[in-house]
């Protein structure tokens, strides 16, 4: 959970400062260097051949499809659609809305990807929804389309939330570098194309800083934690980030403190502390499976051995599960999407 949570910093301060580089460069060439900052920090990590046999044909071009998914959705028109939003509207509002990532992400994953989440998950949830409608109905932001372009950047980023965690046969450096590198170049050209005045030389390198840490750091360490811990629970800790854009934005862009933010936060720590409070545990069975992902075998759950390899060593390769049926505290890892049905048994 210390991933996500760092992760949730680091893209937290980068919305003021994305809201300070509007005023130099435009929102789509600015979407595309801080994509092109987040591959410039993840090529080393993801260029690097990786350990363990290579992944089979089937399990590539899946987790390609998805890739390309995520590429579109989360690195070309969520971004592009926060910035058009934050250009109209100021950064401690925009921060304290995009916990609504949040909530579709959960909304999503219960409909569509057995992403459970219990008493104690849906209070939080529940109560980040309630934060972001106190921001909203407050006429924080100067128009309503303002707030239309970032909860439609949240939804784009909930997809590609429940299809990055899913990606098994590539490494989280490794499908972060890509989806930045398409993303960047994408956007960086249309961005060019549409405004053929290059931005401010000194702007460019504060750009890249900006997007290694924001969407190079910040999306590896997340990416990280969703695929251990589930997309809906990562993504419910990461929504701690509008905590250091609001303080950032008051401190540095002097933007003026609203006594809305008050109640807002209080709701956002309360929806933090449910999640924490969330724990799931029944019994269930895993079925033989083939399959192939990266691991450890320190994990509880890969009992195969690699004579002279420490059992903390993450790595890739085919692996055979035996049918097992047990019941223990899990999250909805790539061994744990089963559906709940009535004989659930939940401890939160």
């Amino acid at each position: 959970m210390g991933r996500a949570l760092l992760a949730a910093l680091l893209f937290g301060a980068a919305i003021p400062l994305a809201k300070h580089l509007l005023g130099a460069i435009g929102p789509v060439t600015l979407a595309g260097l801080l994509y092109l900052g987040g591959a410039l920090v993840t090529a080393p990590a993801a260029l690097r051949a990786p350990r363990g046999h290579p992944a089979s044909a089937p399990a590539r071009r899946r987790d390609s499809r998805m890739l390309a998914a995520a590429v579109v959705f989360g690195g070309i028109a969520g971004p592009v659609l926060m910035l058009l939003g934050l250009r109209n509207a100021g950064a401690a509002e925009v921060s304290l809305l995009l916990p609504l990532e949040m909530v579709f992400t959960a909304l999503l994953g219960a409909a569509l990807f057995r992403d459970h989440l219990g008493r104690w998950g849906l209070a939080g949830v529940a109560a980040g929804l309630a934060a972001n409608l106190v921001v909203a109905g407050g006429g924080g932001l100067p128009r309503a389309a303002a707030a239309a372009l970032v909860a439609a950047a949240c939804l784009c980023w909930a997809l590609d939330n429940h299809w990055t965690a899913r990606i098994e046969t590539m490494r989280p450096a490794a499908s972060t570098f890509w989806k930045c590198a398409a993303a960047g170049a994408f956007n960086l050209l249309i961005g060019l194309l549409l405004d053929p005045a290059f931005p401010a030389l000194s702007a460019v390198p504060i750009a890249l800083a900006c997007g290694a840490l924001a969407y190079g750091v910040s999306v590896s360490l997340y990416v990280s934690a969703a695929r251990e811990i589930g997309a809906t629970r990562a993504q419910a800790l990461f929504a701690a980030s509008p905590l250091a854009g609001v303080a950032i934005a008051i401190a540095w862009l002097g933007e003026p403190f609203a006594q809305r933010f008050v109640p807002a936060a209080a709701l956002l720590v309360i929806s933090l502390w449910c999640i924490g409070r969330s724990r799931h545990s029944h019994a269930h069975a895993h079925e033989e499976e083939m399959h192939e992902h990266e691991h450890r075998h320190d994990d509880g759950q890969h009992e195969h051995e690699h004579p002279g390899q420490p059992g903390s060593l993450r790595h890739s390769h085919a692996h055979c599960h035996a049918r097992v049926a047990h019941a223990h505290p899990h999250w909805p890892d790539v061994h744990h999407r089963h559906a709940h049905g009535a004989r659930r048994q939940d401890a939160d």
